[in-house]
């Protein structure tokens, strides 16, 4: 007789198939925080309140006020595949909700220990419903306040492969703000609340137009800095603020695109806006930008990314000479940027629904006035009108730090950016900014090396102003920017003051340092070495610190230059990889122009 053959192909049991689908939904606690955002919203909550303990790890509790669910909703929310937002295939291509899936829930559930309590408005008993690890084991009454409050606590207990891959409580936390303020950015008029361990992180009360919202973030220069947008183009309507060039920074913070309500990701309009800028953009100098795009919802597509971070454009090519032209029609008019800038800040533009209009409203005025008053004199210093000693400093001349023997010829600067010098027998073109920014990262390794990075106290402490999840990322990393010279401490619940910078750097706008280390940080693991870490900064350190391109030098100031970059053995990158320099030795010379040695 023969043996019985079993088949090598077999259904995965519901648990399983459930933590497969969590994997691609909750990627991490910010996962979870957008999804139940989403539901909150699509409630129509006007406050939701976030409560999250270890970096979302411990707890992560979303309270809000929308309309809630009766018992028999609250239990078939929880099943997979179970929505509200679609009741046949051709939704699929009209959605205007957000959270529309039908596996957050049951994918949360099924990698934590959770439990969701619902009421009605018009009601007086709700329901509360639990579950551990997908597996439900209570349902029962509730009586508390009209909304829904779902809890998430131990997140990926059950999977420690995915717990063994979230980052330090610091990064996962400021990815849990990140996410909090895009949805506070694209819902002004809803009241956004976040809690960490108890401690109120950001309070956004609900406002009237994007602009209030945006001062609420940014502050009250944000109106000095950015330009307001509000165009239609063709199918679909681009609005929001992007930077003035003027004011363009070295960062790309922030850089925020919304389609239909959704922050997404996309090199088609990033392409769009960067093409733009082009001609009118500093070198060096990146867009900032929060822009809100309006379109027929069947022209995209949302379902080809499972948490919708991305979508796909029917006429992707429309899409992008729109938003090309709209950007750079904001440069164009007018004879000068300063003229462009003071027309849109203070002229009139057509209302539209989440837009701002350009004049700043009394509601942001107030703000603006609010946030003015955090840098009171009584607090210590005010941002207008103190800055640190190096920022009133004139440019310093750039002399030489040693000396060794190098035959050294200065000859001439090509358009206030590249050196030409001989050395020794050779010929070379120098970038200036990377050969100096080459020199300061090689001595400011050696000294943090040998233990002797010697610190420069500011004479009066730069203020720096966070974002919530910036100051929530930094405050794990403070001590190791102490140990590069680098003095900072907290001031307020988002506020640094910078004390001291490495005496090396000599003049330096902390500023915009801190803000691009801050782009590197939420890359680093806890587990990358010191060294790894180390190195970044220095190069930011000596990026930021180095002679830009664009300033004149004069020849005792190339020659000086030159003498330090040859010092340093002639290194032919700088710290992020750009080159430095080209040689030309005599015999290649010789052999470009057929001279041969007679």
């Amino acid at each position: 007789m023969l043996p019985l053959v079993t088949g090598k192909i077999h259904v995965l049991p519901d648990d399983v198939s459930c933590r497969i689908a969590a994997g691609e939904v909750v990627e991490r606690p910010a996962s979870v925080v957008k999804e139940l955002i989403d539901n909150s919203l699509d409630a129509a909550s006007s406050l939701i309140s976030i409560e999250v303990e270890e970096g979302g790890r411990g707890l992560i509790r979303v309270t809000d006020n929308g309309m809630g669910m009766n018992r028999e909703d609250a239990q078939l929310a929880s099943q997979r595949f179970a929505t509200s937002k679609l009741h046949a295939e051709e939704d699929l291509f009209t959605l205007t909700t957000l959270g529309f899936r039908g596996e957050a829930l049951p994918s949360i559930a099924s990698v934590s220990r959770f439990s969701l309590k619902t009421i009605q408005s018009d009601s007086l008993v709700g329901t509360e419903i639990h579950s551990e690890g997908g597996v439900a084991w209570g349902v029962q009454e509730y009586a508390g306040a009209p909304g829904t409050q779902v809890e998430v606590r131990d997140l990926f207990f059950n999977t420690p492969g995915r717990l063994k891959f979230l980052k330090t409580v610091s990064t996962e936390f400021s990815k849990i703000s990140y996410t909090v303020q895009q949805a506070a950015t694209i819902n002004p008029q809803i009241h956004f609340r976040l809690l960490h361990h108890s401690h109120k992180i950001l309070d956004y009360p609900g406002v009237s137009t994007l602009q209030d919202r945006l001062v609420q973030m940014y502050g009250p220069t944000f109106l000095e800095r950015f330009l307001p947008l509000n165009q239609t183009t063709g199918p679909f309507q681009v609005a929001g603020f992007t930077v003035s060039p003027h004011h363009a920074k070295t960062t790309r913070t922030p850089q925020e695109i919304f389609v239909n309500g959704r922050p997404i990701k996309n090199t088609t309009i990033v392409h769009a806006i960067y093409e733009g800028y082009k001609s009118f953009l500093p070198k060096g100098k990146h867009p900032q930008f929060i822009l809100c795009l309006q379109l027929d919802p069947q022209t995209l597509d949302i379902n080809v990314h499972p948490t919708k971070r991305e979508v796909r454009f029917s006429h992707p090519e429309m899409l992008h000479s729109g938003i090309f032209h709209a950007i750079k029609r904001i440069f164009v008019e007018g004879s000068s940027f300063d003229r462009a800038s003071a027309d849109r800040l203070h002229g009139d533009f057509p209302a539209q629904p989440s837009i701002p209009s350009a004049k700043p409203t009394v509601q942001s005025l107030a703000v603006a006035q609010e946030t003015r008053s955090r840098f009171s004199p009584e607090r210590g210093f005010n941002r207008a009108t103190h800055l640190s000693l190096f920022a009133q400093e004139p440019p310093s001349t750039y002399t030489a730090t040693r000396q060794q023997e190098f035959h050294v010829i200065p000859l001439g600067q090509i358009q206030q950016t590249y050196l030409v010098g001989h050395i020794n027998q050779d010929l070379y073109i120098i970038d200036q900014h990377t050969a100096h920014e080459r020199v300061l990262f090689e001595r400011l390794l050696q000294a943090w090396s040998h233990k002797d990075l010697l610190q420069q106290g500011l004479l009066i402490p730069e203020p720096i102003e966070l974002l919530p999840h910036q100051s929530a990322l930094i405050e794990e990393w403070l001590p190791v920017l102490a140990q590069t010279g680098l003095e900072m401490e907290r001031f307020g619940p988002t506020s640094y003051i910078v004390r001291a910078v490495p005496a090396i750097l000599g003049s330096i706008a902390v500023g915009p340092l801190i803000l691009e280390l801050l782009e590197e940080l939420s890359e680093w693991k806890s587990t990358d070495s010191f060294d790894s870490v180390i190195r970044p900064i220095l190069a930011s350190m000596a990026c930021q610190s180095a002679v830009q391109a664009g300033r004149t030098m004069t020849l005792p100031e190339i020659s000086a230059l030159l003498h330090d970059w040859a010092q340093e053995d002639f290194p032919m990158t700088c710290p992020h990889g750009r080159r430095v320099a080209i040689r030309h030795s005599v015999e290649e010379l010789n052999t470009l122009f057929a001279r041969t040695s007679e």
